[in-house]
């Protein structure tokens, strides 16, 4: 009997989730799939800043999975730049947060949702 799923704790889905070339004269025409928890291990490593152990904390999981799903990552996103694929972000095994749907945002990384207003101009969620 296999090991059920351990769902990955993500505090925001991508607000983008497709990335690609702007040159459409170069798209290979593929396309390379990141899941959501990818994702998520790519914000907090790299843009938060976070050590592996303070995502696999943040995502409640081990240490070693976050290592294993970071690298995956990493790997897909180099594919997607060398080879002039497109990126897209979806699926995956995960939850959001519970407080994430507080429309301030989620408390754990304390980032904001936000909004267009009609002009197109950024300004955060009330």
């Amino acid at each position: 009997m296999s090991r059920p799923v351990k769902w990955r704790r993500v505090c925001c889905e991508p607000e983008t989730n497709v990335f690609g070339p702007l040159n459409r004269n170069n798209f290979s025409g593929e396309y390379v799939i990141m899941t959501v928890e990818e994702y998520e291990t790519l914000r907090l490593i790299d843009l938060e800043r976070f050590t592996q152990e303070e995502c696999a904390d943040r995502m409640a999981v081990a240490r070693t999975t976050v290592q294993r799903i970071y690298n995956e990552a990493r790997q897909k996103v180099a594919r997607s730049l060398v080879n002039g694929a497109v990126l897209r972000i979806e699926g995956g095994n995960y939850k959001l947060c519970e407080d994430a749907e507080i429309s301030s945002g989620c408390p754990h990384c304390h980032r904001r949702r936000w909004r267009r207003d009609k002009d197109e101009t950024i300004s955060p969620m009330e």
